[in-house]
């Protein structure tokens, strides 16, 4: 079992050292991107500029691909949709491109060389995706959420091509994630943010980088910007595999009210409304509410509810202001994960608990500023401020009577805080005679007020036996960065720098010490190269390093060390349209991961996890032969392992080693649509030898929809073909009250049989 994957170690054994010796060269690629910056040629220029603009609304329209077609040079506007190419070839043919809207196709000569663009609105389809496209990935995204819809906060994650979630705690708690051969646990190694606003919990009660999305309302997400790796100036802690940041609408076409009922007492409504809808100045309001039983034998109860506000208006042609509010409270009860062989035994079913008495309670609500001011066709400057505030508890039992033969041992892990942060940026162009440059300068600070973190041993609930931790923290995140990006002909060059230092202060409750502090920065490299032979290939190099910060009763634990772990690693890929309606994404990928030391909030001690180092490839297909079917698959293979552990003991448990997705759509002009969805994971470690095995799964959903003048119905089925599968498992030591001796074996919680809902939405 242990050498199942052995054949494929050769290759990426090589691909791995290759990607070594291009970090070790690093430093020469930073200097000749430097270099090639300032070397621009004497060539007689004529400038070519524009604006480019809604056709409906007016309003500027920002990173759509202007390219001129003889010279192959190619430019994105800017937020206040303009552009500016200089060329020494005309005549020539001046393209636009962006997702959503009809291509348009100008002459340019020496009499016309100013334009004034207004685009027509489309239907969102591949063909209209451009690789040169900065936002390439993101107008991808905007096709599979149009064929793809998703119906739960948690499905926007499983968007991220090989990215799995799991629940395992009634629905309320955040998603355990995996990707890239991490098993992020619920947000470690992930940056979640939504419209910037940071989602990750730094210091939580339950686990580092506690990433909860369960406030946010589906219907209000009109994208999802992600990256995979550590190559983004913008991004800083957490961002060592990846960073989402979903994106809520600024504006909605039509109110509507939805209602969705199903199996396990399921029921669900949700409402959109208008209050101001103009050109320049929009405001809306969303809500909802859920419940659900599930299908477990103690009934989940599950219920929550949310808010949320959004007001945006243009000032002036230069000024842009955005505010936005949200609220939502949850709880629930949880079954909590069972071991195989109380289920082998017959001591419970399935569906069954060994503690009851789990589950949780938590809120959040957020408020959050933007402002955007263009001083000039070429220059912007965007500031927010945001303010949380967040409570969270939760009731587990994760041995059972390990610890407590009599009791039980049920922990409370409790938490309330007060977040408080900036962000800051600043960008202008530089036009050269044959190349261009953006640069773009940030700064910004988070600070976290953590009042009260506890972690007790408590007995079904509400009867306290023991304080484990009782601890106030603070946390100031401080952070600059500056990245550019030099586009001269094909090539395309972004060096980054990022400077993160950390302020953390604790003070612990239970031994009334004086509170303790330490302080550490972090430097972050980063540098990609893109090389397009044309408008349909694209060859790219990232590179760089990231980190994530540890739980402040790591860092003073152990006096100030490891605090901001680093992570470096890089990726070699390819952008592919053969042809218009197909695209293909290959890539190899390399990471290592410093060694760290980890608070374990579930028992109240430091646990050691050593360096790490992962390698693996991506492979992303998506193919809309006509404008009615789109097709999308993505495969994802890694290789995670421990570094400094014997060979045959140095698997990562839990992390996922091959895992693909993908499905077919199909939308009628009769208002029919249908979605059928596949998700795979295989088998992978359960432990650190791999003498036990987490057991994979292949589950297939089903949506169907029919829409019909201002209504739409709608069917949902989970688990289509109702097969038995494991949505989360643990191997961990425990004890059932009727054993004398502690038994390690897998433990897990099922994933969902099949499910049926229904719906119908009224839009005006």
């Amino acid at each position: 079992m242990k050498s199942r994957y052995s054949d494929y170690l050769c290759p990426f054994q090589k691909a791995r050292n290759m990607f070594f010796s291009v970090f070790r060269g690093s430093l020469f690629y930073f200097y000749l991107a430097l270099f090639l910056l300032f070397a621009v040629s004497a060539e007689a220029q004529q400038t070519v500029s524009g604006k480019v603009s809604d056709g409906e609304t007016g309003l500027a329209l920002e990173n759509v691909t202007v390219l001129l077609q003889k010279a192959d040079i190619h430019f994105h506007t800017l937020q206040d949709g303009s552009f500016v190419l200089k060329t020494a070839v005309l005549p020539d043919s001046l393209l636009i491109s962006a997702t959503g809207y009809k291509r348009a196709s100008f002459w340019v000569d020496d009499r016309q060389l100013s334009f004034d663009i207004r685009l027509e609105r489309q239907e969102i389809e591949l063909g209209q995706v451009s690789v040169v496209s900065r936002r390439m990935l993101a107008e991808v995204m905007s096709v599979d959420l149009k064929m793809n819809p998703v119906n739960t906060s948690q499905d926007f994650l499983r968007k991220v091509p090989g990215l799995f979630i799991a629940q395992h705690a009634g629905g309320g708690k955040a998603e355990q994630v995996f990707l890239r051969g991490f098993d992020d646990d619920h947000g470690t190694d992930i940056a979640v943010s939504v419209d910037g606003l940071p989602v990750n919990m730094v210091s939580h009660a339950h686990g580092q980088g506690y990433a909860d999305l369960h406030f946010i309302i589906p219907e209000t997400v009109e994208n999802i910007d992600f990256g995979k790796g550590a190559y983004y100036a913008d991004y800083g802690n957490f961002n060592t595999g990846a960073y989402v940041n979903l994106q809520t609408f600024d504006r909605i076409d039509n109110s509507s009210v939805k209602v969705e009922g199903g199996m396990f007492n399921t029921v669900r409504t949700v409402g959109l409304f208008n209050l101001v809808h103009e050109n320049r100045q929009n405001m809306y309001v969303a809500g909802e509410y859920g419940y659900t039983d599930g299908p477990f034998e103690v009934k989940q109860n599950f219920n929550r509810l949310n808010l949320f506000l959004k007001y945006n208006q243009w000032m002036n042609d230069r000024s842009y202001f955005n505010i936005q509010a949200s609220t939502f409270n949850s709880k629930w009860n949880a079954s909590g994960q069972i071991p195989e062989r109380a289920v082998a035994g017959g001591l419970v079913s399935r569906w069954g608990s060994i503690d009851p008495t789990e589950g949780g309670n938590t809120s959040r609500s957020n408020v959050s500023v933007n402002y955007k001011y263009f001083p000039g066709e070429d220059e912007r400057w965007e500031s927010m401020f945001y303010y949380t505030n967040y409570n969270f508890r939760l009731f587990s039992n994760f041995t059972f009577f390990l610890n407590d033969p009599v009791h039980g041992d049920e922990i409370e892990q409790k938490e309330s805080r007060n977040i408080y942060g900036t962000t800051n940026e600043y960008a202008k162009n530089f036009y050269f005679d044959n190349s261009s440059l953006v640069w773009k300068s940030g700064f910004g600070f988070r600070y976290d007020d953590i009042g009260n973190m506890e972690l007790n041993q408590v007995y079904r609930r509400y009867t306290l036996l023991e304080r484990k931790s009782f601890a106030s923290i603070n946390e100031t995140n401080l952070y600059a960065c500056t990245s550019g990006e030099w586009k001269s002909g094909k090539w395309t060059v972004n060096p980054a720098l990022r400077l993160d230092y950390f302020i953390v202060g604790m003070e612990d409750k239970l031994d009334y010490e004086a509170e303790q502090g330490v302080s550490k920065a972090r430097l972050s490299p980063k540098l990609n190269i893109f090389y397009n032979f044309n408008a349909a290939y694209q060859l790219f190099l990232k590179s760089g390093t990231g980190f994530h910060s540890n739980d402040a009763r790591v860092v003073i634990a152990q006096d100030g060390q490891n605090v901001l772990p680093y992570s470096i690693g890089g990726e070699l890929g390819a952008i592919l349209k053969p042809i218009p309606d197909l695209l293909i994404q290959p890539s190899l990928w390399y990471l290592f991961l410093q060694q760290e030391m980890v608070y374990v909030g579930d028992e109240a001690v430091v646990e050691p996890s050593g360096k790490s180092r992962r390698f693996g490839a991506d492979l992303s297909i998506r193919y809309q032969p006509i404008s009615q079917l789109y097709m999308d698959a993505d495969f994802n293979y890694a290789h995670p392992r421990f570094t400094d552990e014997p060979k045959g003991a140095d698997y990562i448990p839990l992390a996922p080693v091959f895992t693909a997705t993908g499905g077919v759509s199909l939308k009628l002009n009769s208002g029919l649509s249908a979605s059928l969805r596949f998700r795979y994971m295989a088998d992978r470690p359960g432990n650190e030898d791999y003498s036990a095995t987490a057991k994979g799964y292949f589950v297939n959903d089903l949506a169907l929809t029919y829409a019909l003048k201002q209504w739409e119905w709608n069917v949902q089925i989970q688990n289509l073909f109702n097969v038995q599968w494991y949505e989360t498992q643990f191997y961990t030591e425990t004890r059932l009250q009727n054993e004398i001796e502690p038994v390690s074996d897998m433990c897990f919680t099922p994933g969902y049989p099949f499910f049926l809902k229904a719906g119908i939405k009224y839009s005006f």
